[in-house]
């Protein structure tokens, strides 16, 4: 007989640091500075299967994935540092920078 499920302990996916029983969090490490934050909170580039990078808005997109923080140091660390191009093994355009919200680079 399987035992009955106590309602007071949090559900799949419902876990964190003061959960009873924690569950998957989505905690992801920011290339640029390393620092480990949540997935909303972070923005993801992917490579796609033809080694492409392009920023995912909806953080599903199939590929080989990075994050940044959204905020504008982390991204201009991660350009001098070419920390997506190594994360994505791939080249990162000027056209994903732009998009980040750096000026691209002549």
């Amino acid at each position: 007989m399987p035992t009955p499920r106590r309602d007071d302990l949090p559900t799949r996916g419902e876990g964190g640091p003061d959960a009873k029983r924690p569950g998957p969090v989505g905690t992801r490490t920011c290339v640029a500075c390393r620092q480990e934050a949540g997935k909303g909170s972070l923005i993801r580039v992917v490579r796609d299967a033809s080694g492409v990078a392009t920023v995912d808005a909806t953080g599903r997109a199939p590929g080989r994935g990075a994050y940044l923080h959204r905020d504008p140091a982390c991204v201009e660390i991660a350009r001098k540092k070419r920390a997506l191009d190594r994360a994505l093994k791939a080249s990162v355009g000027p056209e994903i920078w732009t998009e980040l919200g750096l000026e691209p680079v002549l």
